[in-house]
């Protein structure tokens, strides 16, 4: 197939959205996350196979990546028939060390055409980043998989993109910190950050202190070869390994071995519930600073990167206010409060672990103008917080707005940025912003169903660390995130392959019996509860309780039910009018989708035990897909709802807005709500501007349930 050279040469940078050619034809990257600058001079057929070669010397993290990107680019690409070998040389400066420190350069350039692409990079790490655009470029059109042209010029925003992943609450074996490794490598994040102790187990081999994970674990924890191999499989990915250590508080699992260094007595025994726990140990006794020295020491010794979270989050302060030698210990010390007492037990963490050449990280409780500024802060409070931080002279991260646990949508974690405008921050206090990371906390997630709460929303989190601050295309973000998440699952996340895993848990290996396609449906159109609200719902689930239940086997957001919001709300707010064709679409939909929440609740729950607690949201389902046909119907009639039957069905449709106990939500009410409101007052809008039209609309319509 001839090249196709008749769009015009376009340079643009990431901020500025798609890039056109010719007549105004688009002529979009996929790529995620954006890069700073491209310039696209067409495009031409993908062939089947990449060939990569080094300039000069490689390393073996090179090596490793570029065998994963020609199969990888052969795997998907080759499926086009266009056999031919395209030749990518990468030309980069030195190889950097085999463990990544943080303060690498990691920019690229990337020059696309017809014959063969040459990368540039100053660094191996920015050769990793710069191979895994090109794999991201092939574009599969209607005559086959097309190649963009392009220069691409690209650099991080920030140094520190993370995910952090909790092992402790339910435990993720080496296979889940593998594979997701591999798709952080996909969208450039470069800092793995495992939360490995709290009250609900201790995941980390001691061998100064063996009991205490053996003790604290039941059994489940990483040895320290296992960990020495995972810290090597991330190295050759470009991925630093950030182990944390959460003390005072979350300290349960330590005193399982060593209740003599808790404030209060013992025994005490792994947590099995969630939430914040009276345990902490006690700042008072030197005992505690020689186990946390020895431990720590060892730990330095272990993990190679210069940082070292110890946590320092929700100590509730009930031990230390019992303890009446501890408040003591803080008058006859000056210490003033339980803050004071704080700052002096991590100045003490910092001296051990300044010895073993480490920087302190915790999360915002630590934050002390006592403590020393080269301490990091890790906010899960925010920007402001973080900006606090920053002008006090210390280093931070951004958690909060990336807690991908609380099952948002991907838009909601997209525009919280590190700094943001408002920060109010100089030059100076922006460069203590070292950039931000996805939490993974891992009450509500077993390593059946992980990757599907982690990615692909967290393919956006990775745009805003990488990006320009200037990237914020929300409807822009979903295409290519659709896209990205199979780059994902080529890559080895399982995000979308483990969905079947997680059905039969509720049909057992029926997978292919009568009724089986309805309860997709549904899967599909309903997500998980939001925030923490699951706990209030379902108290009787603990650690020991299996997540195989109707809220584990859907995703944290329904892109069918997005994309219906999409198009409702283009229908309703666009220029000239409801266009009656596309609401008889839309109507169709819901037809479809109502049916087999019927077919749901009244055939299948009496066939599958498992499936009784999902009656009450295939109800749901049905009676908002039937309420919204409603409305769709007047819409395309042209027949306003009257303010009684507004109400009416207001009213009728609000339980299934509610939470129900399968834990899950109906995200389909929202726009249903739109339509209700919009076709009850179809007959004024003539009268009312298009602002004002959308003004009223959304003010009828009660908000989602969050």
């Amino acid at each position: 197939m001839p090249l196709r050279n008749s769009f015009a040469i376009c340079l643009f940078s990431a901020a500025a959205g798609l890039a056109s050619g010719a007549g105004g034809a688009p002529l979009p990257l996929d790529v995620m996350p954006a890069p700073a600058e491209v310039r696209l001079t067409g495009s031409t057929p993908a062939p089947g196979k990449l060939v990569v070669s080094v300039a000069g010397a490689s390393d073996p993290r090179l090596d490793a990546a570029i065998s994963r990107a020609e199969d990888r680019w052969q795997s998907r690409v080759s499926a086009g028939g266009y056999q031919a070998p395209y030749r990518l040389v990468i030309e980069r400066g030195d190889a950097a060390g085999p463990i990544p420190t943080g303060s690498e350069d990691e920019s690229y350039t990337l020059e696309v055409g017809a014959a063969g692409a040459t990368l540039r990079a100053p660094t191996s790490l920015g050769a990793l980043h710069g191979l895994e655009t090109l794999l991201q470029l092939p574009r599969l059109e209607q005559s086959g998989w097309s190649l963009p042209l392009a220069t691409i010029s690209d650099r991080p925003r920030f140094p520190w993109r993370g995910l952090m992943i909790d092992v402790a609450r339910h435990w993720q074996p080496m296979e889940v910190i593998e594979r997701n490794l591999d798709a952080m490598a996909v969208v450039k994040l470069n800092v793995m950050h495992l939360h490995l102790t709290d009250d609900q187990g201790f995941r980390i081999e001691s061998l100064t202190h063996p009991e205490l994970a053996g003790k604290g674990s039941d059994g489940k924890y990483f040895t320290q070869a296992q960990m020495r191999a995972l810290i090597a499989y991330a190295a050759l990915r470009g991925i630093r390994v950030v182990p944390e250590f959460d003390v005072p508080g979350h300290a349960t699992s330590w005193v399982v071995s060593h209740p003599e260094l808790a404030s209060m007595p013992g025994p005490y025994s792994i947590e099995r519930q969630w939430g914040v726990f009276n345990p902490v140990l006690d700042p008072t006794q030197e005992a505690t600073y020689a186990l946390l020295g020895d431990f720590l020491s060892e730990m330095a010794a272990l993990f190679p990167d210069r940082f070292i979270h110890v946590g320092g989050d929700e100590n509730n302060g009930v031990q230390w206010n019992a303890n009446p030698a501890i408040q003591a210990f803080i008058r006859d010390h000056g210490l003033k409060d339980n803050a004071g007492l704080h700052a002096y037990f991590n100045k003490r963490l910092y001296a051990i672990l300044a010895k073993g050449g480490k920087r302190l990280v915790g999360w915002d409780e630590i934050l002390n103008p006592l403590l020393p500024r080269d301490c990091v802060i890790d906010s899960w409070r925010g920007p402001g917080a973080l900006a606090t931080a920053a002008g006090l002279g210390f280093d931070g991260i951004l958690a909060n707005g990336f807690y991908i646990d609380l099952c948002f949508p991907a838009s909601d974690h997209y525009l919280p940025d590190p700094l943001p405008p408002t920060a109010g921050l100089s030059a100076a206090e922006q460069a203590h912003v070292l950039g931000g990371e996805a939490t993974m906390w891992a009450e509500w997630v077993t390593p059946e169903n992980i990757d599907s709460r982690i990615w692909p929303r967290t393919a956006a989190v990775a745009e805003r660390l990488w990006s320009p601050a200037s990237v914020r295309d929300v409807p822009e973000m979903y295409r290519r995130l659709a896209i990205v998440g199979a780059r994902l699952g080529e890559a080895g996340s399982l995000h979308d392959r483990n969905a079947d895993l997680m059905l039969r848990h509720l049909v057992g290996a029926n997978l292919g019996a009568p009724g089986v396609a309805s309860l997709r449906t549904l899967v599909s159109l309903v997500e998980p509860v939001k925030h923490y609200d699951r706990g209030g719902l379902q108290v009787w689930s603990n650690q020991l309780v299996p997540l195989v239940g109707l809220a584990d086997a859907a995703k944290p957001e329904s892109e069918p039910a997005r994309q219906f919001a999409a198009a409702v709300d283009r229908m309703l707010f666009a220029a000239g009018g409801i266009d009656r064709a596309q609401a008889a679409s839309l109507e169709g939909s819901l037809g479809r989708w109502g049916a087999a929440g019927s077919e749901v609740a009244e055939h299948m729950a009496d066939t599958y035990p498992a499936l009784r607690e999902a009656v009450a949201p295939a109800k749901g389902l049905a009676l908002a897909c039937s309420v919204g046909g409603d409305a769709l119907r007047a819409l395309a009639q042209g027949t306003p709802l009257g303010k009684g039957q507004l109400a009416e069905e207001m009213e009728l449709l609000a339980p299934a807005a509610e939470p129900n106990p399968s834990a899950t939500l109906i995200p389909l009410v929202a726009p249903v709500r739109l339509l209700l409101a919009a076709a009850a007052a179809q007959g004024e809008r003539a009268s009312l501007s298009d602002e004002q039209w959308r003004s009223w609309v959304v003010s009828t319509a009660p908000p989602p349930a969050r």
